[in-house]
């Protein structure tokens, strides 16, 4: 049996005391891109671009070990957007951020390699940990969050995520988590929920943390019980967890969505005010250059009827530059529009008067830091937050997952397994498993 194979079957055999006495690989599979096909996808619409053309699953050295750190044996992974564009090399290659970070240090040369192991979720069971490293041992089950700081400087110690090196992990990092092992801080580790399967545990991380700071943390739109808060792409990897935050938090979620399906998911989160945006018709822009403030009015107006009158108090907003305009006009005045990214484009524009004459607030939010981090997955393991993991592929099925995402044929997060055999396994709280199955299972097959 080989050594990879001796790791996966002591935790399959829940023999997690025997990981510590267990030889770490000299290499692993890992989904990559590569340097030399950077340019590939050249002269394609982003649409056009296949991550199946892109992404590999290579045989590569493990990672030396540094001081903070740890080796995690990855049993599943997950899709973000982050990988589609590491996949498709857009806004720029990822080989650029492992460049600059590769400067930094003799340890963060490591990274600068002419392959990227790519991802940013992960469950599975530490392996090793590095000098410096006590809150974490070999055989403990745990999940990551994506945030990479160094915390050298003074910017990161009121809020780690204005470190000025601070990176998100198997984006701006090496050794990401859509592999056999991976390579973390261990600052970024957190308990695995036990109640969920690896899959499913797998799965919440990157946007779960996300939805957390931009919508409850007082670092994003600090929403409070009563609230009405606008929520594009709601049936989404990220905008799901907005919904269910909302719902939690005694807040009013108005869930725009792009069809009936999608619209059926908001109600059995529970739900209950939510616009189907291809039904109504929008169209915000009337050209690739002119918005048509009529469909922004017509917009509104749909809001106040769904909420007897009221305008959103917070507006959730991450499709960018496609909606960005509806979303300064349609918050109430003194509202907040609060935006964590640009997936329809990040060049946005809107009505200025709107937001200077209505004293209105644009924040920006990006991930979370680990106190966010660890509250989010906390919500998790307690069954107050729930999964929307709908699908699950194999690691050398990561192209097609990543291509599901990038062409919206998805819905909530696609999960992928590394070292987990199948899906279902892991589960060691069955009986609180029990008790929160249909919301475990929402989004499962839709």
């Amino acid at each position: 049996m080989t050594q990879i194979g001796e790791i996966q079957q002591a935790i399959l055999n829940d023999d997690l005391g025997a990981v510590a006495s267990l030889d770490v690989p000299e290499s692993y599979r890992g989904v990559t891109v590569r340097k030399d096909e950077a340019a590939m996808f050249e002269g394609l619409e982003s649409r056009d671009k296949d991550p199946r053309k892109s992404l590999h699953v290579d045989e590569v050295p493990t990672p030396e070990l540094g001081p903070g750190e740890a080796l995690v044996a990855v049993m599943a992974s997950a899709i973000n957007y982050n990988t589609v564009w590491t996949s498709i090399f857009e806004p720029v290659s990822t080989f650029k951020f492992l460049e600059r970070y590769g400067r930094l240090s003799p340890l963060s040369k490591r990274h600068d390699l002419p392959y990227h192991v790519v991802g940013s979720d992960l469950s599975g069971v530490v392996l090793r940990t590095g000098p410096g490293v006590h809150n974490w041992k070999p055989g403990d089950e745990v999940v990551a969050h994506c945030l990479n700081v160094e915390l050298e400087g003074p910017d990161g110690h009121n809020d780690t995520m204005l470190d000025t090196e601070q990176r998100i992990w198997g984006f701006e990092t090496n050794f990401g988590g859509l592999a056999e092992i991976a390579l973390v801080k261990a600052n970024q580790l957190m308990p695995k929920p036990g109640h969920l399967t690896w899959e499913e545990a797998a799965s919440p991380g990157l946007v779960n943390s996300t939805a957390y700071r931009q919508l409850v943390s007082r670092n994003g739109a600090d929403m409070k019980q009563g609230d009405v808060v606008l929520i594009w792409g709601a049936s989404g990897g990220l905008g799901s967890y907005a919904t269910q935050y909302a719902l939690n938090g005694g807040a009013i979620p108005v869930c725009v969505v792009s069809s009936p399906e999608k619209a059926e998911i908001c109600r059995k989160l529970g739900a209950e005010l939510i616009i189907d945006r291809n039904a109504e018709g929008y169209r915000f822009w009337k050209d690739e250059h002119n918005q048509d403030p009529k469909e922004w009015q017509r917009f509104g107006k749909k809001i106040r009827e769904l909420t007897g009158g009221e305008d959103p108090d917070i507006v959730f907003e991450h499709p960018g530059r496609e909606t960005f305009g509806a979303s300064v006009y349609a918050a109430r005045k003194g509202g907040t529009i609060v935006t964590c990214a640009s997936t329809s484009g990040y060049m946005h524009q809107f009505d200025n008067r709107y937001l200077w004459m209505n004293l209105k607030r644009i924040i920006g939010s990006h991930f979370a830091n680990y106190r966010e981090s660890w509250e989010a997955n906390r919500l998790i393991a307690k069954g107050l937050i729930h999964p929307t993991l709908s699908k699950t592929y194999t690691l050398e099925d990561t192209g097609q997952a990543a291509l599901d995402v990038h062409r919206n044929a998805h819905q909530g997060k696609v999960g992928v397994l590394a070292l987990a055999p199948e899906e279902g396994l892991g589960v060691r709280n069955h009986e609180l498993r029990e008790k929160h199955i249909d919301g475990i299972n929402a989004f499962r097959n839709v």
